[in-house]
């Protein structure tokens, strides 16, 4: 009997991370769920095991690259990894921006893929049919007035996944780059704009069904389960009401 594959999925106390462990130990894999929350990924954990999937919590923090390698010591042969963990800080102008903002986002959403990524990649060539899933953002492709830090970081992983795909084909791991557009989750703007609700709500006012984070594991579900000589390179997703990054049909 053929071992079940193993998903690792980074930042999944939440959101697009917990909505894709689901996904994925729903489709077959036992999922490794990793955040700095212990709390959130061990519920989440308990909830996939209790609907008759496998899943383990593991608590890292993938900027912190002893730890990472610890983590990665674990796994001798890997089937997918799934880059999540990330997010934004502030909207400011680049004129006005805060540097330490800019930086605690760059650690996140590149150093931290990176980190996980170089520690894991052994493990998913030694699987035989790896698959590397790096989500990223719309952002990874145009900017947009008070977005600079983020979207900075965001081309930063969209580049990392462009390079990794060129230097390692030939092997059996693929990379799959997700970007969506304006997704509405419980943390991602609030934590953005440091717990001001108002203004988090404000960047849905009128928009008629943004992305949930159901709609994104849906679409990473799907990357990764297509048959192993199949690559999507990448896969932008927006809400039908956003036609970009700056155009968004809004209501009332």
């Amino acid at each position: 009997m053929a071992a079940t594959p193993i998903a690792v999925i980074t930042g999944a106390s939440s959101g697009i991370g917990a909505a894709t462990a689901r996904t994925l130990a729903a489709a077959g894999f036992r999922v490794v769920l990793t955040a700095r929350r212990k709390d959130r990924i061990e519920a989440l954990a308990a909830e996939i095991t209790e609907a008759g999937h496998q899943a383990t919590a593991y608590t890292l923090d993938v900027t912190d690259r002893a730890a990472v390698d610890e983590f990665a010591t674990a796994f001798r042969s890997l089937a997918v990894l799934v880059n999540n963990a990330g997010g934004a800080l502030g909207a400011d102008p680049v004129a006005t921006g805060d540097p330490a903002d800019w930086r605690q986002m760059y650690e996140t959403n590149v150093i931290g893929t990176l980190n996980i990524t170089q520690a894991l990649l052994p493990a998913l060539t030694a699987s035989g049919d790896g698959t590397i899933v790096i989500l990223s953002s719309t952002a990874a492709l145009s900017a947009y007035e008070g977005g600079g830090g983020y979207v900075a970081a965001k081309h930063g992983e969209h580049v990392l996944a462009e390079t990794l795909r060129l230097e390692i084909v030939g092997t059996p791991v693929r990379v799959i780059e997700v970007a969506p557009g304006m997704v509405r989750t419980e943390e991602f703007a609030t934590t953005r704009f440091r717990g001001d609700t108002e203004k988090a709500a404000k960047v849905y006012a009128g928009v008629d069904a943004p992305l949930t984070a159901e709609d994104v594991a849906d679409t990473i579900g799907w990357a990764v389960t297509r048959p192993s000589h199949v690559n999507i390179d990448l896969l932008v997703v927006r809400p039908r009401a956003q036609a970009s990054n700056t155009k968004v049909h809004r209501t009332g």
